[in-house]
């Protein structure tokens, strides 16, 4: 992981230790984490619409035009595609990490809490 350190500020700041995060940066980098503990520890077994839309949310946010640059969308794009077919878990650390290194590079294109409007469909 490159910017170990400032996911480490994102997460210690922005994502609350349960529900959802107030801030897109901290939803972001929850989702990660969601995604790599449902794959890493139960082999996607209960995957479900939520794992469905907090890949989405990712997809949404680091793909928009102009929040990563070009070669890292591409890296994101088959990273998050990877993620997707979850019947084949991804338990490589790398995937994550690079993704979470997104998230960070997400945060530094939109300075200051932008705020995360919360899903009452989301249940994880």
């Amino acid at each position: 992981m490159r910017y170990f350190e400032d996911a480490k500020q994102i997460w210690q700041t922005q994502v609350p230790k349960r529900g959802q995060a107030d801030t897109v940066a901290g939803e972001l980098l929850r989702s990660v984490e969601k995604l790599r503990d449902e794959a890493t520890r139960n082999g996607n077994i209960n995957w479900g619409d939520g794992h469905t839309r907090l890949l989405a949310y990712l997809h949404r946010h680091l793909l928009e035009q102009g929040a990563l640059p070009t070669e890292e969308q591409l890296v994101m794009a088959g990273d998050l595609d990877r993620l997707a077919d979850y019947e084949h878990p991804e338990t490589d650390s790398l995937v994550y990490d690079r993704i979470s290194d997104g998230v960070v590079l997400w945060a530094r294109a939109h300075p200051g809490a932008v705020a995360h409007e919360h899903d009452p469909s989301l249940q994880i």
